[in-house]
């Protein structure tokens, strides 16, 4: 968009059920908005309490950057024509960040808010908010809807490529430091292109070195699991490594360093940067008067060599040289411009002019350049890389996952068919495809032409939708024989988009009667047969592509009813240790690793290390959170798409393992740097693939949203207003993860689907006797306190300890003689034990535990069974289909099983601090309902208790209560299953 141009539209449709105000059983409204210093009104309508504006608003806005920050009131008035005066009806802010373009936009009904405690307000107020810069478009107090209909259309600049090259140095923030000898560099043979070289230098500034003295090394705290211990080699370690900001000790730095930039949640790392643009007036090196030129470089000592060649046949002839003193480079720090490349004199090997001049620039820098992701490496010089684009798969990517939509269609009924045999009545279905997704309705065999089904089919689809909606009507005619009656095609640009539940209108399309086999050229005549259907994009709901147990983003599609984000998240991937061979390249054991981080829309991929089983990343990535019951997931993966004949697993990515961390329950502000082991589940068991090191932190930007989230349902309100079934749920998650390892894979470098399905644990619902066992024995662990007191109880009616049985008898005497005691006290005393557990609250991020996952005692045929393929391959046809029915339905035992265990893991959270903020509301809860209890008659808490339980319907709502929002965003102990 036109940034000097931009505006806020606001079209103002209409309210209905208002609270009538005039004495009369009416009201007089209008619609008052106010947005950015600027204030609009609509018209008056008067003595309507469901009135129709139908009015459109333009604001202009000052500061495109601030729009986020800024909000839209809507307020509704009723008008006092005998005193003119106003009152209110209610009211609507919505946030900046809710805004979309006018493409986006639909008409959302917002339901009335109260100004104070006390108002009573009715209704909901109709509106269309988008931002467009149209420049016929001025700001005015009313303009009528004919003249809303704008485009809006995205102006992007074109971005020029840029390439460089850097070399790293060494890191002086370790206790040692690595040499490595010269390295042959990758050429570009394109005269004038930029040429692309990195090296490993043994350059080391002073002042580093200093600073490596006095920097102890790591400290190391290992932690166990008080309620699942398992062995030392698999848990979780703390560590406090010295990042770009200074030393993590405890979770906070100390020993800052002034000096530091935005990337501190990650080790710096120096390199030089050599950026190579063109070069001119070269001289002539072959017979034919030409030249091939490519440069490399070389460091020796403190000295920097870019040397210009002829590439050759036989030897690459040298052309000339450009000498750098490194203690002459200059530093650059972001948010420093970039350096400006400049021309350079050609030198000969005696340091004599000769002709032609190159053109680059050349200084020191960290991974927080802007260079840094597009250069190529040292470490990758080695490998045989023919072309850029194969060098494009070892550096760091930002991919972001396509929007995705629900697409419903209702398929009602068909008109007027023509069946294909004259002499009989057709018995008709209709089949519905968007890509390789096909849905078909119930047959249908009428005594006429007419067909009914009245059935909804739901798809699902990614922005931009290349895909077409086709729907054919077909007549069964045999068994197994179905001949198509027509086609429908309908683009998916072309179907409304809606946010809430209002009703689409429906339409009626010509069938076209294909009359050649091929889809792609058929033949079509129009003929009277008409199909009847309703078909929408659903943006009221959150498209389901991962584990619901593990989902990092609830938002709904349409942009517009997303909330204000809560807070940030960083993520620094330090580095990994101990790692395993995946392959073998000159007669030893290697690996060529990356990771992969996934949150929201947002995926990220680290660069690739070749040849390293120590490999350190250093590379921070942000996401903004908009819940905190969401999590984090960070893999890592061989990159076996280098290496050529080296490479295994058939030229897929091997997973090595990864690292789940549950937003709610890190402390705000807080930096969390630790080791996590990496730990893989394989047919002989689980093994340990190596160690990831991850600095984490979460920094509330708004503590009053991150509170109030606590309270709201943990989807949007479609999913309760019209939810979907479960078999209809997995199928649709299942699509879901397709397409978006589809998208993900088109990108350049791939995201390859191997990769996707790991991170969004694409076979988390398939069986397994193993998953089965953990989900009992968590459900065992949460009834043990039940159990406890019952064996408790009996001891105190053996009198096994007489003091203890005394004291008890007293205490029962105590509440027998004063009831309005019993609930004091037990808010008291839950109280006191959340209190007394604050001391043992857990200091660090839950990981996979191999105890609670029965990894350590499954029996290898349980895990023989656990990697079988589905459906499986083990046995005769018959006993296939039973076998796989057998796990379907035990699956479907292990989830329900599941599900139990958690909601009883998070009553235990309540009190456990897992998730600081939600036991902090539930403590303080107890505390105040412990005086509310006390000073209050137990009669009126009863009686208010019992008229709140059998309340009318009118008083209810659709929507979850409030402590069960709160109960379901408690965090569970799947964040620890395997």
């Amino acid at each position: 968009m036109t940034v000097n141009n931009l505006k806020l539209g606001v079209h103002v449709v209409g309210a209905h059920d208002l609270m009538p105000k005039d004495g009369l059983g009416s009201s007089s409204a209008f619609v008052e908005l106010q947005f950015d210093g600027q204030k609009f009104r609509t018209t008056i309508k008067e003595k309507d309490l469901n009135p129709v504006w139908d009015e459109s608003f333009y604001f202009n806005i000052s500061d495109p950057s601030l729009l986020p920050h800024l909000v839209l009131d809507v307020y509704v008035h009723n008008h006092n024509r005998a005193t003119n005066s106003k009152s209110f009806l209610g009211k609507v802010s919505l946030n900046g960040t809710s805004f979309v373009p006018h493409c986006d936009a639909v008409v959302l009904h917002y339901p009335l808010e109260k100004r104070g405690i006390f108002s009573r307000i009715r209704g909901e107020l109709g509106l269309k908010v988008y931002i467009t810069d149209d420049p016929a478009i001025k700001s005015s107090s009313s303009i009528s809807a004919a003249e809303n209909n704008v485009s809006v259309n995205h102006a992007q600049t074109p971005k020029p490529e840029v390439r460089h090259t850097f070399r790293h140095l060494p890191n002086t923030n370790h206790s040692h430091s690595h040499s490595q000898s010269h390295t042959h560099p990758r050429h570009d043979h394109h005269h004038g292109s930029s040429a692309k070289v990195t090296h490993e230098a043994t350059y080391q500034q002073v002042e580093e070195m200093k600073m490596k003295a006095e920097a102890p090394l790591p400290k190391i705290v290992r932690m166990h699991s008080a309620s699942a211990a398992q062995p030392v080699d698999f848990a979780l370690k703390e560590t406090s490594p010295y990042l770009g900001g200074g030393r993590v000790v405890g979770g906070r730095i100390v020993h800052a360093d002034k000096t530091a930039s935005t990337y501190d949640l990650v080790e710096r790392m120096q390199f030089l940067y050599v950026r190579v643009v063109k070069a001119r007036d070269l001289p002539n090196m072959d017979l034919t008067g030409s030249v091939d030129p490519f440069v490399e470089d070389r460091l020796q000592t403190s000295v920097l060599e870019v040397k210009v060649k002829d590439k050759d046949l036989i030897k690459d002839d040298f052309v000339g040289i450009v000498r750098f003193d490194l203690h002459e480079v200059p530093t650059r720090v972001p948010p420093d411009s970039p350096l400006a490349p400049q021309w350079y004199r050609l030198e000969d090997k005696k340091s004599e002019k000769v002709k032609g001049e190159l053109m680059l620039a050349v200084w020191l820098g960290t991974q927080a350049d802007e260079a840094y992701s597009e250069a190529w490496h040292s470490d990758t010089a080695g490998i045989d890389i023919q072309s850029s684009a194969a060098s494009a798969l070892l550096r760091s990517k930002v991919y972001h996952a396509p929007r995705l939509w629900y697409v419903r269609v209702n398929v009602i009924e068909a008109q007027d068919l023509i069946p294909t045999e004259k002499n009989r009545f057709p018995e008709v279905f209709c089949k519905a495809h968007i890509g390789h997704q096909i849905m078909k309705t119930k047959s249908v065999q009428a005594r006429t032409l007419n067909s009914l089904w009245n059935e909804d089919l739901v798809f699902v689809a990614a922005e931009p939708f290349d895909d077409h909606l086709i729907i054919t009507v077909e007549d069964r005619v045999a068994p197994g024989k179905d001949e198509i009656i027509g086609r429908v095609i309908i683009p998916l640009t072309q179907i409304d988009r809606r946010a809430d539940d209002r009703l689409i209108p429906s339409r009626w399309f010509h069938l076209e009667k294909p009359v050649a086999v091929d889809i792609d050229q058929l033949k079509k005549e129009k003929f009277a047969s008409r199909l009847h259907i309703r078909v929408c994009l659903d943006g009221g709901y959150h498209v389901l592509d991962e584990s619901t147990h593990y989902s990092s983003d609830l938002r709904p599609t349409a942009k517009q009813l997303w909330k204000p984000t809560i807070g940030v998240l960083e993520l620094g991937i330090l580095n990994a240790e101990g790692l395993h061979p995946m392959k073998t390249r000159d007669g030893r054991g290697t690996s060529d690793t990356y990771c992969v981080a996934k949150y929201g829309h947002k995926w990220v991929r680290t660069r690739t290390l070749v040849d390293s089983l120590s490999p350190k990343y250093n590379e921070q990535y942000t996401w903004e959170v908009f819940d905190p019951a969401t999590v984090l997931t960070v893999g890592v993966f061989d990159n076996c798409q280098i290496g050529g004949k080296e490479s295994n697993a058939g030229n897929k990515d091997v997973k090595i393992g990864k690292v789940r961390l549950r937003i709610s329950t890190l402390e705000t502000g807080r930096i969390y740097t630790h080791s996590y082991p990496l730990l893989v589940l394989q047919p002989n068991g689980v093994k340990k693939m190596g160690e990831l090191h991850l600095a984490i932190r979460f920094s509330c930007t708004s503590f009053a949203n991150m509170m109030y989230q606590y309270s709201r349902p943990l989807l949007p309100k479609m999913h309760y207003v019209r939810p979907f079934p479960v078999m209809q749920q997995d199928m649709l998650r299942f699509q879901a993860m397709n397409i978006v390892a589809m998208r993900l894979g088109r990108a350049e470098p791939p995201l390859r689907k191997e990769v996707v399905e790991y991170m969004s644990d694409v076979d988390a619902h398939l069986w397994s006797m193993r998953r089965s066992k953990a989900n009992f024995f968590r459900l065992m662990s949460v009834f043990s306190g039940l159990f406890a007191v019952g064996k408790w109880s009996g001891d105190i009616c053996m009198w096994r300890n007489p003091i203890t049985t005394v004291l008890v008898h007293i205490l029962f005497l105590m509440l027998v003689c004063f009831p309005e005691l019993i609930l004091p006290t037990v808010f008291l005393y839950m109280f006191l034990i959340g209190v007394w557990n604050y001391r043992y609250r857990p200091r660090y991020p839950p990981h996979m535990n191999i105890k609670i996952s029965q990894a350590d005692t499954s029996l290898p045929d349980e895990l023989d069974e656990e990697f079988d393929t589905f459906p499986t391959s083990k046995s005769s046809e018959l006993v296939r289909m039973r076998y796989d029915r057998l796990r379907s339905v035990a699956g479907r035992i292990q989830t329900v099983v599941g599900d139990i265990a958690t909601q009883g893991e998070r009553f235990q959270a309540l009190l456990s601090w897992r998730d600081p903020r939600a036991t902090a509301i539930f403590v303080t809860f107890c505390l105040v309902s412990a005086i509310v209890l006390y000073v209050t008659p137990f009669q009126v808490i009863a009686a208010l208790t019992g008229f709140y339980a059998m309340r009318h319907p009118r008083f209810r709502y659709r929507l979850p209560s409030v402590p069960i929002n709160f109960f379901r965003r408690l965090p569970a102990r799947t964040d620890s299953m395997l």
